[in-house]
């Protein structure tokens, strides 16, 4: 109980300004976890004996903006356990209670949630030093949960997993408590008793984000979970039968216009279906998750793009649960596995998990529609084909001395005339404490039928190419650089992935100083740096190339705000665009609790994609978020984009987007997202017929009940409206949609 083992003494710089003595020395300790002698429960109120007589883990560091010095308000952890479950509670303390910012929200509204007061929690239950469990709660009890990949440097928030929090604000700060099922974690399976690497973090944000944690953090370490404090003693845990059935009810309506714009709307399409996604948890540390006519339903709108002068596909986030299990189990140096293009499976399973050094990803669907790009150098193109098609991945990754991983990787996806497989090797190689390096080779071979193959004017018969990524990462208190270089052959296909271009080769290099704020300073931190791109094809052409500076500060307000500069060229279409003078600026601002600005920007020299021609471009994107209360949350999004060309303006787009939420308590809430969007054209500029005015409007409103992220009810409705220069605004479309889902756990 209490403070164990001391095991490691560590140095830190110094205080802010690197002139300055320290002020406390980092220890690295081991923690004696007892086992709880009462009962729990997660109310909020550390009232029962088991806490008292828990380990006692005290958030001694602040390291930002602060570099490991003692923090400006006092924070406890307490850790205990039981047969079922691991017990985590902090008493966080503030002198001032009423200025504790804390709001209700839905669980993982990542971007939300860390404007608000909150602690986290971090478990390395393999001890390996690479991958952790990630919990945050705010004051009144809300959950946001990730997994944390050293070796793939990713923060996957759309992880979930089914735990208990509670919170309550009290006159001396808050208190938040939490119990985590040993039947939802993954760790060895052992008799003997086990260490886990931990971190308790707690997140103060006043005029500053203050973070504060229990190990503090090394500026000259690039690793994070390498410098986490350990628990122990942790004996007899039992897994329990990791049976999970999770059965799902859902129904639509759709109905369409018959007749643009003066039809009707008639019934297109009435769909119900019962689902089942069972999760199996082989072992402790190895899952199995199967779905017949499984649940992949998306309860939320994309958020909208501008898309009127692009030559690239566009990235859309997988928002589906069944693909978010288990994600970061394929994620890669390449964008290799981009389960969007699994479009209307029906059934689906999925294998993930890891055995001592080992981890494993498989995965594999059958899948009604075959939809996937075709990239080149100067655009891509996207192909929708009404057949079957089963897709395969398989990942396995190897743990290598301390913090290094080597890995391989199989894509397979096989139709009709068609096919796309690929395989390859990747690598994450911690070199020293400062420096990393990631690379990956592939290759892939494809076949497109025939009738493909000659609309979109490629290779008749099964043709194969490769793809290379290699990157160089230097980080330190002071400095950081890194060095990329890309290669993506012209017959590289990756259809499982997102790879929108090929034939090219990229070299890529970035370099900045940071300048970290005194005490005293009105400033936390300041940056100032330079980077150079160059991008040639396969023919030794210059596509791409760049040469920039920029400078961003972080200050008061949690203020951040950046310029760039930079000189480009870019060739399309057989002309090569010189002497490109661009400036962007990014600001954002927390003035208060109950609001957020930011405002991105970008003006200079641009190509007129439509008609090939140079043409000067104006994009404006400021954003507010407003909290009204415990209970209201609303985000305003604008994005203004207008091209110039000689002649006059070429067009101006305007996307607005309102999301409004009320939520009711932790777990209700009901949400109105509304986006439209105006485009005015001059169709005298161009080289084509367009519409002079169009006008795009979606709506939808959704009530949501979660118990937990499988247990969940949804009602939704939403609709699109087309507009026209000489049509109103007409309904096209409207959707009615109902959802129930139960976990039951064995």
């Amino acid at each position: 109980m209490g403070l164990g083992l001391m095991l490691v003494t560590v140095a830190v710089g110094p205080v802010r300004g690197q002139e300055e003595a320290v002020s406390l020395t980092r220890e690295v300790k081991i923690f004696e976890v007892p086992r709880a002698t009462t009962e729990i429960e997660i109310d909020g109120e550390l009232d029962e004996l088991a806490w008292q007589e828990a380990a006692v883990i005290p958030l001694i560091y602040e390291y930002f903006p602060g570099n490991n010095i003692e923090p400006p308000v006092k924070t406890e952890g307490l850790v205990t356990y039981d047969d079922a479950r691991l017990y985590i509670a902090f008493r966080a303390y503030d002198p001032e209670p009423g200025r504790v910012r804390a709001h209700l929200m839905a669980r993982d509204e990542i971007d939300t949630f860390v404007q608000d007061d909150h602690v986290s929690i971090m478990l390395d239950t393999f001890n390996d030093e690479r991958r952790a469990f990630q919990f945050r709660v705010n004051p009144l009890g809300v959950q946001a949960d990730a997994i944390f990949s050293e070796v793939d440097g990713i923060e996957d928030w759309s992880w979930d997993m089914i735990w208990a929090s509670a919170g309550k604000v009290t006159n001396e700060g808050y208190v938040v408590e939490v119990s985590f099922p040993f039947d939802q974690l993954r760790f060895q399976k052992t008799q003997e008793a086990q260490t886990w690497g931990i971190e308790l973090g707690r997140s103060y944000p006043r005029s500053s984000r203050h973070r504060i944690t229990d190990s503090g953090r090394d500026r000259d370490r690039s690793c994070l979970i390498c410098q986490f404090n350990k628990i122990s003693g942790l004996e007899g845990l039992e897994p329990g039968r990791n049976l999970e059935l999770d059965p799902t009810v859902t129904a639509s309506r759709t109905d369409e216009l018959d007749d643009f714009p003066e039809g009707d709307l008639e019934e297109a399409n009435q769909d119900a279906e019962a689902g089942l996604t069972i999760r199996w948890g082989i072992t402790p540390n190895m899952a199995l998750l199967g779905a017949i006519n499984p649940d992949f339903s998306q309860v939320e709108a994309d958020v909208a793009q501008l898309n009127v002068n692009e030559r690239f596909a566009l990235f859309f986030e997988e928002r589906r649960p069944f693909f978010l299990e288990g994600i970061d189990f394929f994620s890669t140096p390449i964008n290799a596995v981009h389960t969007r293009t699994v479009r209307d499976p029906d059934w689906g399973i999925k294998l993930t998990g890891k055995q001592k050094r080992n981890a494993l990803g498989v995965f594999v669907a059958d899948d009604a529609v075959n939809g996937f790009l075709i990239p080149s150098n100067q655009e891509t193109d996207s192909v929708f084909l009404e057949e079957g098609v089963r897709s395969g991945v398989f990942r396995y990754r190897r743990d290598i001395g301390s913090t290094s991983t080597l890995g391989v990787l199989y894509t397979g996806r096989e139709g009709d005339d068609y096919h796309n497989r690929v395989g390859g090797l990747d690598g994450f190689l911690r070199v020293t404490e400062k420096d990393t390096i990631e690379f990956q080779y592939l290759r892939s071979d494809t076949l497109y039928p025939e009738e493909v193959a000659t609309e979109y004017d490629q290779e008749l018969g099964s043709f194969s190419d490769y793809a290379i990524q290699f990157e160089y990462n230097h980080d330190e208190t002071n400095w950081y650089w890194e060095l990329e270089y890309q290669d993506r052959a012209p017959g590289f296909r990756l259809d499982s992935g997102f790879v929108p271009r090929v034939d090219f080769r990229e070299l890529e290099g970035l370099l900045f100083r940071r300048f970290w704020g005194e005490e005293t300073a009105w400033y936390d931190r300041w940056d100032v740096g330079a980077f150079g791109e160059r991008v040639e094809d396969h023919e030794g052409q210059l596509t791409d190339e760049e040469l920039g500076i920029f400078g961003r500060i972080f200050g008061p307000l949690q203020t951040r705000a950046e310029i760039v500069l930079l000189e480009g060229k870019e060739f399309f279409a057989g002309v090569l665009y010189e002497d490109l003078l661009i400036a962007e600026f990014y600001a954002e601002m927390q003035p208060s609790g109950a609001f957020k600005l930011t405002f991105w920007g970008r003006s200079g020299d641009s190509i007129d994609v439509n008609n090939n021609r140079p043409a000067d471009e104006l994009i404006l994107n400021p954003t507010i978020e407003a909290k009204l209360g415990r209970h209201i949350i609303a985000n305003l999004d604008h994005s203004l984009q207008r091209l110039d060309v000689e002649g006059g303006e070429l067009f101006e787009a305007n996307l607005s987007q309102l999301r409004l939420v009320y939520n009711f308590n932790v777990r209700t809430f009901v949400r109105a997202i509304v986006q439209n969007l105006d485009i005015t054209r001059n169709p005298d500029l161009y080289s084509f017929e367009v519409e002079p005015e169009t006008q795009e409007l979606f709506t939808q409103l959704l009530f949501s009940y979660q118990v937990n992220p499988r247990t969940v009810l949804f009602a939704g409705y939403s609709d699109n409206q087309l507009g026209l220069q000489d049509i109103s605004l007409t309904r096209t479309d409207r959707t009615f949609f109902f959802k129930i889902g139960y976990a039951w756990i064995l």
